[in-house]
């Protein structure tokens, strides 16, 4: 695992963005993975930019987000559909039909799961995942557990989960107790993976990300079995 830490939140946000943008240059049709949370907005910030400049061109790109709560509308303000339109897809110009986020207002998760899982497998897997990591080690929505999902599938949210997004949601009452996430075989079969830690609030679970053998009550250690992997944090978040 290639570590690279950057002064601050909005160097770790560019460094990621330069990375991001130079997957796309070499290969125009790439198949992207992306994450939500407050750690990527600074990275889809950069790249909203970069378009606007010129500099990049997402039109011929296809993405597949890593997870949505379930259930909840699409046009619920804090649904991960609503996130990625404001804070990326209205900024720039993915076609609609390339974009992939799973569905959590479906009535059959089971089938959705298996069908968004189907969908990934027939792009022949991810070009390059962004990944954030949760206080607990999680990524997408694996959360610590004895036995890590392989695939796409709907899982419950552990009480530290719940708490940490409550932030976004006027309650706790709120936060959604499951998600559908992609499981820890699809995301091992990306090609490339940029992880991204930011603040002081990750400084504790990137310092055992390091220092631990591979843990499944420690999700993100799994990456350590992943031949590309490159964490960047900001100087709050690694502890040398």
């Amino acid at each position: 695992m290639r570590v690279i830490v950057c002064d601050n939140y909005e160097k770790m946000s560019y460094e990621a963005a330069r990375i991001f943008a130079s997957q796309i240059i070499i290969k125009p049709n790439s198949v992207l993975g992306l994450a939500t949370g407050s750690t990527p907005i600074g990275l889809y910030n950069c790249l909203a930019k970069m378009y606007e400049n010129g500099e990049l061109d997402f039109s011929e790109v296809t993405t597949f987000n890593l997870d949505e709560y379930y259930p909840i509308a699409h046009e619920n303000d804090q649904s991960y559909h609503y996130f990625m339109n404001e804070n990326f897809f209205s900024k720039v110009n993915v076609p609609e039909d390339n974009i992939h986020i799973p569905d959590g207002s479906t009535d059959n998760p089971a089938l959705e799961c298996k069908n968004y899982e189907k969908e990934i497998d027939r792009y022949r897997g991810i070009d390059l995942q962004i990944l954030g990591i949760g206080q607990n080690g999680h990524i997408g929505f694996n959360e610590p557990a004895e036995i890590l999902e392989p695939n796409t599938h709907v899982t419950d949210l552990t009480q530290n989960t719940i708490e940490a997004n409550s932030r976004f949601f006027e309650s706790i009452d709120l936060v959604p107790t499951k998600a559908i996430t992609m499981g820890i075989g699809s995301i091992m079969k990306s090609k490339k993976i940029l992880l991204l830690a930011s603040g002081s609030g990750k400084k504790e679970i990137v310092k055992k990300l390091l220092s631990s053998g591979i843990d499944t009550n420690i999700p993100a250690t799994m990456l350590k079995a992943h031949p590309d992997v490159t964490l960047i944090c900001d100087r709050e978040a690694y502890e040398d």
